[in-house]
C-alpha cells in the first residue's frame, strides 16, 4: 500500500501566479509558509519555518489566484511531486505540492470570520463567503453558479428526517 498525502495550514509568502498550459488549461502556482515551534536541549523555545511551493489546476487555479494574496492563509490538501529539467548542463529538482483540494482562511485587512478546515460547507465550489471558500479539484458541476445559504442558524428540528 502506498500513500501520498499532504495537509498544509499557512499564510502565502507571495502573490498567485496564473498561466496557462498550451492545451488552455489554468495553472496557479504560489507558496506557503508553515511554522513550527519546539524547545531545544538547553528547553529554549525555538521557532522554524518551512517554505512550500504549490501548484493548482483547472477551475481551483482559477479561484486561487482570484481569492488568495500574499498573507492570505490557506488550507491546501494534495500530494507530493518532484520534477526535474536540465539547466546549464545541471540537473534541478523542485519538489512541489500539487493541490487537490484549496481551502481559503483569513484574508490580510479583512477582518470577521475565518473558514477553518472544517466550518466550510459539506458542498463543493467556492460559498461565496468573503472571509474564506473552499474549492474542491475533482467536484463535478462546477457551473460558476453562486450559492446562497442561509443567514440564520439551523435548528436541529427543522431537519424533516
Amino acid at each position: 500500500m502506498y500513500l501520498n498525502k499532504v495537509f498544509i495550514i499557512g499564510n502565502l509568502t507571495r502573490d498567485p501566479e496564473l498561466k496557462a498550459l498550451p492545451s488552455g488549461i489554468k495553472v496557479c502556482s504560489f507558496a506557503i509558509a508553515t511554522n513550527r515551534n519546539f524547545k531545544d536541549k538547553d528547553g529554549n523555545r525555538k521557532d522554524a519555518v518551512e517554505f512550500h511551493n504549490v501548484v493548482v489546476f483547472g477551475r481551483v487555479a482559477e479561484l486561487s489566484a482570484q481569492y488568495l494574496k500574499k498573507g492570505s492563509q490557506a488550507y491546501v490538501e494534495g500530494r507530493l511531486q518532484t520534477r526535474s529539467w536540465e539547466q546549464n548542463n545541471e540537473k534541478k529538482y523542485r519538489t512541489e505540492i500539487v493541490a487537490e483540494t484549496v481551502q481559503f482562511g483569513n484574508r490580510p485587512g479583512v477582518g470577521g470570520s475565518s473558514a477553518g478546515a472544517g466550518s466550510s460547507s459539506s458542498g463543493s465550489g467556492s460559498n461565496g463567503a468573503v472571509g474564506g471558500g473552499k474549492v474542491d479539484a475533482g467536484a463535478p458541476g462546477e457551473s460558476g453558479e453562486k450559492i446562497d445559504y442561509p443567514s440564520e442558524e439551523i435548528s436541529p428540528d427543522d431537519i424533516p428526517f
